[in-house]
């Protein structure tokens, strides 16, 4: 998950802070780069793998760093930033929306980080006037939230909560996050405006979206301490009159193993990278009077990489066998472990997570009724593994695996009415085929609750009786005014005749031998 840090570089925030008498005076602007150096720092401890871009902005926007995982460019660019004019929040989004969709396109999540004192701008291409203005714009000159891809948006405000409230600035950032579908939050700084006031606000933002995932991977005996990115996000079911979130667990476990082209591709909500964790002790506080215990760390970190791992194993076995791993996240919640390559030499451990359930894959059957290959009477995969007992097969037929008819225009309800007068003019050879299209015709009706149609085709058929010509065999006006008959009786709704069950049967006649032998 991406974080592009969006820097307020306009005049306001060179604003100075009062602080105690003696101390160094400070601009808001420092303030704002020491809490983003604590972001980064962490960053670099913890999210290594993680691409971060840094955006500054005044009236115009400016691509300080593209996304870059060397933090230290990042720090670089931060200390060295210049100060500008006023703020024009509006160009910014659409620079953010322009700087993510190059790199990333319109599916990949992404958090952007707001850093600003608050202040709104003035006049034209302030936010006030942006969000006044949301009802009256053209639609090439669309406001730029929502995102046009998913994304959280984090606003860090180098202000008090109170200030802010003052006048109506809480509210327009409020509705900021409204406009990009409620989904991220705003930070204020408490108590007085000095460092230990914007560290608090940053560890707390670190805490919301920056916090590591840790969690132990389990396959029977075996065991490896993990970290998972992005952290994974609470689930909400939708079809739950009050649904409770559900997380994922910190254990982890792998319930079987099954080949790639049986999985296919299936739907998830979410993909995660998983790493395994080398556990060793950190070095504190080593000088010049200690090479000794600097000596003894950096033997124990060799140890612990030269250590098997069984992470790097599965990451391994998954690649060449080409297989996915099963992984149980929560109750009924499951998920796969498979090996992805971001290029020819480079292939990562990831884990992707199917939606919450006891059937996520419809084609795999519940995850709970399978089981090793051991365990059933003889090798579902055959010998030379030729076959597969996957996709399974549904034990009642679905309903759109059935001829099901479907009337989207009216040309396709000609032409079914059509095909019933044809048949009808062929009468007694077409009987059968008669019959049978009648039929589908009644059901259909029926299930539309289109009687009009049931009493139209009916005088249809009496009109057909009474065009018949004089060389016609006889059983064709009694199989016409008997069909004409059973569509009116089921046209009225409220008798056994216009049950959905029920088949228009042929007459018996005299001349049909005793019948004609319908399939249905």
């Amino acid at each position: 998950m991406p974080t592009v840090v969006l820097m307020d570089a306009s005049l306001s925030m060179t604003r100075p802070v009062s602080l105690d008498q003696g101390s160094e005076e400070l601009q808001r602007k420092n303030l704002a780069v020491a809490g983003l150096t604590m972001l980064f720092e962490h960053m670099a401890s913890n999210y290594r793998l993680e691409f971060t871009s840094l955006v500054a902005f005044s009236s115009l926007w400016e691509l300080l760093v593209p996304f870059t995982r060397d933090y230290n460019t990042l720090q670089e660019a931060l200390s060295n930033l210049e100060d500008y004019d006023k703020t024009c929040l509006e160009a910014a989004l659409h620079g953010v929306s322009n700087v993510v969709q190059q790199e990333w396109g319109h599916a990949c999540p992404t958090q952007v980080v707001l850093v600003t004192d608050g202040s709104l701008g003035i006049g034209k291409g302030s936010l006030r006037h942006s969000l006044q203005t949301l009802k009256q714009r053209p639609e090439d000159k669309k406001f730029p939230l929502p995102f046009p891809f998913p994304a959280k948006l984090f606003i860090m405000c180098i202000a008090s909560a109170e200030e802010l409230q003052m006048t109506d600035t809480m509210d327009n950032l409020e509705k900021l996050l409204q406009l990009n579908g409620g989904d991220g939050q705003i930070f204020t700084m408490e108590g007085q405006l000095c460092l230990k006031s914007v560290q608090s606000m940053f560890g707390r933002l670190i805490d919301a979206a920056y916090s590591p995932f840790h969690a132990v991977l389990r396959c029977g005996n075996l065991t490896s301490d993990v970290q998972v990115f992005p952290r994974p996000e609470p689930v909400f079911l939708d079809q739950e009159v009050d649904p409770l979130p559900k997380h994922v667990l910190t254990d982890l476990e792998i319930v079987g193993f099954i080949e790639i082209g049986d999985i296919s591709s299936p739907p998830v909500i979410s993909r995660h990278l998983v790493l395994p964790i080398a556990v060793s002790k950190e070095v504190d506080d080593v000088g010049a009077g200690a090479p000794e215990e600097l000596e003894e760390e950096t033997s124990a970190n060799q140890q612990a990489g030269k250590a098997p791992n069984f992470c790097v194993l599965l990451h391994g076995s998954l690649k060449v066998e080409g297989m996915v791993a099963l992984v149980q996240v929560g109750p009924e919640w499951h998920g796969m472990l498979y090996s992805q390559a971001d290029s020819k030499k480079k292939s990562n451990l990831m884990m992707s997570l199917f939606e919450p359930g006891p059937e996520p894959l419809p084609w795999l059957g519940k995850m709970s009724q399978l089981g090793p290959i051991s365990d059933a009477a003889e090798n579902p995969y055959g010998e030379d593994d030729s076959r597969s007992p996957f996709p399974l097969q549904p034990p009642v037929k679905r309903s759109y695996a059935q001829n099901v008819t479907v009337w989207i225009k009216a040309s396709g309800l000609q032409t079914d009415v059509q095909k019933i007068l044809r048949n009808a003019r062929k009468l007694p050879e077409k009987t059968q085929t008669f019959y049978k299209e009648l039929n589908r015709l009644r059901k259909a009706a029926l299930a539309f609750g289109f009687w009009e149609l049931l009493k139209g085709v009916a005088e249809l058929l009496e009109r057909e009786c009474t065009l018949l010509p004089d060389t016609a065999h006889p059983d064709a006006a009694f199989q016409l005014s008997h069909a004409a008959q059973q569509l009116k009786l089921a046209s009225t709704g409220d008798s056994q005749y216009s049950l959905f069950e029920h088949n228009i049967n042929p007459m018996h006649t005299d001349f049909s031998g005793g019948g004609v032998d319908i399939l249905l």
